[in-house]
């Protein structure tokens, strides 16, 4: 593995590492649709603001989100609205495995 493929593979995992959280994808499928503040998020998810924020320096500190401030109140928005059509990836991916284990369930009937 060349220098090159190192990093451009670690940084493909930080991505992909940031959004391996339920709570994290969460976030990214609501500010897809509008910008959020922590507070409307973290009552969203059901969790404090602190764990919330954690969530939300882990997707900036990737590359998927942004913020801005209004006041005193900061909005966090996708970076990149590419990475919705990932998370369509990985939508086809649950559709198809479970169409293959519905087939293979009625087989073992």
């Amino acid at each position: 593995m060349t220098e090159e493929e190192k990093y451009r593979s670690e940084a493909r995992a930080k991505i992909l590492k940031a959004l391996a959280h339920p709570s994290r994808m969460f976030i990214v499928e609501k500010i897809k649709k509008k910008p959020h503040c922590v507070c409307e998020l973290a009552e969203m998810i059901g969790i404090d603001q602190s764990t919330t924020s954690k969530h939300l320096s882990i997707l900036k500190s990737a590359g998927i989100i942004e913020d801005r401030k209004e006041g005193t109140t900061v909005y966090y928005s996708l970076r990149c609205a590419c990475v919705m059509d990932f998370i369509g990836c990985i939508e086809n991916v649950i559709k198809m495995n479970l169409e293959r284990d519905l087939i293979f369930m009625k087989g073992k009937k």
